[in-house]
């Protein structure tokens, strides 16, 4: 199964919400189609960047499925925060190759 990694800017948290429900809302959204291996918080240049690892079924466009289901984390996580700069990653030959930004 190909391994794949959504990366996505936080520039901020919508009112009312924690800290901790960004990569809460991140991971539950991917893992409900997708296993999720790893997440990762990183601060680049002063800003948040939250990566979760996933893998998909290679039945049909595996890379479309992962470009969608990124989009669908993206979305789950604008439910609790502001982002920016989606880029979708796909492990090829040792490699992180970009598929999107």
């Amino acid at each position: 199964m190909p391994s794949y990694r959504a990366q996505l800017n936080i520039m901020g948290l919508r009112p009312g919400h924690a800290p901790e429900a960004v990569m809460d809302s991140a991971v539950a959204s991917l893992a409900v189609t997708h296993h999720v291996d790893a997440n990762q918080l990183d601060v680049v240049a002063g800003v948040p960047r939250i990566t979760v690892r996933y893998t998909v079924e290679e039945d049909g466009n595996p890379d479309g499925q992962a470009i969608t289901s990124a989009a669908a984390m993206r979305a789950a996580v604008e439910t609790v925060a502001i982002s920016e700069k989606l880029v979708v990653l796909r492990r090829t030959r040792g490699r992180w190759i970009t598929l999107r930004r």
